[in-house]
């Protein structure tokens, strides 16, 4: 499937000509060079990469039968991958590539002893560009298990993130802050010649907006996975896919938020810190009392949880957040994962002094709230 034709010449197949496999393709490598001498340039193991990840996306186009790879016009390909090394390419001040030799870096930390470089790729993001260091190291790391303080997360629009221990957080909205002056630089965009010097220029500026605006959204989103994680030893979320969210009338807001980007974001801080996390079943959380476990009806526009059963009243998403935790809590408990039946967290490893009816105690260090 071609959807675009060279000026120069063109290779004309048949349409009963089978698509060529990646051993093949692999094999005419060095043809390739001979008649394209600028391909010498380029270190024989990058096109191999480049090739495999050419087959592994028309592997998937033929899986699911639409969304066929396409061309990359000049300036599309923002990645290179160097997938092996004779010695440790890393140094303090340089990172050594094949073919293009040491270049200066910014190394934020260095690489652990023990460890070895596996692979570099060179990633282009607007003007800047970066390297991410794959390492390995022959460790096994077992997958936290449940103990300690549980914590429920309920995640919105209205408060970014609300807390089974009381704690909320505005969402700071980073597009919509900086949507203003992203619509300036796009209309000042619209109306430079294509392929032109002034239109790179503006397009560079749109880039490092959207840069920016990616990594305050992802900056924030690491503090607030820090700050749960020491706030409680077990995270608990729900399980929804914000992808349907988002193509709603609310799907900018939703965009803007990332709450699926915030959910791998905690998951991976969790297990980097040793906090277990787990998701459950988002349905009816916000119409149930985390108290009674009676079912309490309420619109959106209703903001304040109170139960006519068992007259408890809170915050409808601190609420929410406590059924998350209640149900995280039972998903634990089972004879399956635990190897013993508990009915709250008292009885967990680790586990602290917690109030009776599934109501636990928040600790001292409370969630950081982003600035005003």
């Amino acid at each position: 499937m071609v959807d675009r034709c060279s000026l120069e010449k063109e290779y004309i197949l048949s349409p009963e000509l089978k698509f060529k496999s990646e051993i093949q393709q692999l094999n005419n490598l060095p043809k390739a060079k001979k008649e394209f001498p600028r391909l010498s340039e380029v270190p024989s193991q990058v096109l191999q990469q480049t090739i495999k990840q050419l087959h592994k996306g028309w592997e998937y186009f033929q899986k699911r039968g639409f969304g066929a790879p396409r061309f990359k016009k000049f300036g599309q390909f923002k990645s290179l991958l160097f997938p092996q090394f004779q010695e440790n390419p890393v140094t303090n001040l340089h990172v050594k590539l094949p073919k293009i030799g040491a270049i200066p870096i910014n190394l934020h930390r260095p690489i652990p002893t023990g460890f070895m470089v596996k692979q570099v790729r060179i990633l282009r993001k607007a003007d800047k560009w970066y390297a991410s260091i794959s390492l390995q190291c022959d460790v096994s790391v077992p997958d936290p298990m449940p103990h300690g303080h549980p914590i429920g997360v309920d995640v919105g629009l209205e408060k970014f993130l609300a807390t089974s221990d009381g704690v909320l957080v505005k969402p700071p909205k980073f597009f919509k802050q900086l949507q203003s002056k992203l619509k300036l630089l796009q209309r000042r965009l619209s109306r430079k010649k294509k392929r032109s010097k002034n239109y790179e220029k503006q397009r560079l500026q749109v880039a490092r907006l959207h840069h920016k605006i990616d990594n305050t959204r992802k900056d924030f989103h690491y503090k607030q996975a820090h700050a749960l994680c020491d706030a409680g030893d077990m995270v608990f979320m729900e399980d929804l896919d914000y992808r349907i969210t988002a193509k709603g009338m609310f799907g900018k807001q939703m965009l803007d938020a990332a709450f699926g980007q915030f959910r791998s974001i905690v998951k991976y801080v969790c297990w980097k810190r040793g906090k277990f996390f787990s998701t459950v079943d988002a349905k009816g959380t916000s119409q149930q009392c985390p108290e009674c476990g009676e079912e309490v009806k309420k619109d959106l526009s209703v903001r304040i949880h109170d139960c006519p059963h068992c007259k408890y009243k809170t915050d409808r998403d601190v609420a929410a957040g406590q059924n998350i935790r209640n149900r995280g809590i039972k998903l634990i408990s089972t004879v399956g994962q635990m190897g013993k039946e508990t009915a709250c967290a008292d009885e967990l490893p680790g586990a602290g002094v917690i109030q009776s009816r599934q109501v636990s105690q928040p600790r001292q260090g409370k969630t950081r709230k982003p600035k005003k």
